[in-house]
């Protein structure tokens, strides 16, 4: 359980310093997955920071997946969106409102309750085709990215989002498929490859996810995606249980913990411009040249601009008034 907490507060404080460096990242191809865009934030020395967090991170995950549930571990790598945003709170000047330290609270109390009612990891290996699916899914989550490219907006964000938590997802199941570390055994076992492939472009659509602006969306959906798949696959075909009678407590931690980093979902967006360019050409634009300069954009609101100034000026006399016209 210490493994998995200090892997959260790595991945927390990587994601704040990765997500400075992919903004500050020249655009690209504003593809779903953009692999030339982390040759490009690897010029930034916070980016590299991430990723040296990120890699000590993953070797303490993996020694919690082998020894505790993964419900548990998964969890707990969720929570590290709480680490992210007492992070961004200290580095990034990022004010948290009482709601937002409430969540914090929460993540910590679902963790306690984890920590609590877990048992020992499973060991069960499941099926025998359970390495070749969980590579499958691996590739499907590269198609995925491939994809986002092609959408706008929320969907966007939800298809980025969930990507990247699978491949995170196949990653911690693989974690446990593996049966011999021994490099002769890696190279046979297609667990190994579903790891490779599932971390690589998980990581991909999320840096893509950090520099594509407001990615609230894109987090919520990558904290579910690594927390619940993960976790009934532990529970259904690896075996991993809860103690005696608990179970119950392990369900109300699990949901407890995974709400609350829910609830800081907006710590997975990269940081902004706290303010708006100031111009330097002279002053500000009156209310006249802002009109005419929409007029200018926009041959619509400059027609409908148009038809309201007519309504507001008096009509023309067209005709000579004649006493004896209804209405004259």
């Amino acid at each position: 359980m210490v493994c998995a907490l200090a892997s959260a507060v790595c991945f927390g404080t990587a994601s704040v310093l990765q997500a400075m460096a992919a903004r500050a990242a020249p655009p690209g191809t504003g593809s779903g997955v953009d692999p030339a865009l982390l040759l490009r934030a690897f010029r930034h020395w916070r980016y590299v920071a991430g990723l040296g967090l990120d890699s000590l991170g993953f070797v303490l995950q993996v020694v919690a997946l082998r020894t505790i549930p993964i419900y548990v571990v998964g969890a707990a790598v969720a929570a590290s969106l709480a680490v992210t945003a007492v992070v961004a709170s200290r580095l990034l000047g990022v004010r948290l409102s009482g709601r937002e330290w409430g969540a914090v609270g929460l993540v910590c109390a679902g963790l306690a309750l984890l920590a609590l009612s877990s048992g020992a990891e499973g060991n069960r290996v499941g099926p025998a085709v359970l390495p070749y699916v969980m590579l499958g899914v691996a590739l499907s989550v590269l198609v995925i990215g491939l994809a986002a490219g092609r959408l706008a907006g929320s969907v966007r964000a939800v298809a980025l989002g969930l990507g990247s938590g699978v491949g995170f997802g196949v990653v911690e199941v693989s974690v446990r498929l593996i049966a011999d570390p021994a490099p002769t055994r890696l190279l046979m076992d297609p667990a190994f490859y579903a790891l490779l492939v599932g971390g690589g472009a998980a990581f991909l659509l999320l840096t893509s996810a950090f520099q594509s602006g407001s990615v609230t969306t894109a987090t919520a959906g990558m904290v579910i995606g690594e927390t619940i798949g993960p976790a009934v696959v532990g529970v259904v075909w690896l075996g991993d249980r809860t103690r005696e009678g608990m179970g119950w407590l392990a369900v109300v931690g699990f949901a407890v913990a995974v709400a609350g980093a829910l609830a800081l979902t907006r710590f997975g967006e990269a940081p902004t411009s706290a303010s708006a360019p100031t111009s330097v050409s002279g002053p500000a634009p009156t209310s006249t040249s802002t009109s005419t300069s929409t007029s200018t954009c926009s041959p619509t609101a400059a027609r409908t601009a148009e038809t309201e100034g007519r309504s507001e000026r008096a009509a023309p006399d067209d005709h000579p008034r004649d006493p004896d016209r209804p209405g004259d």
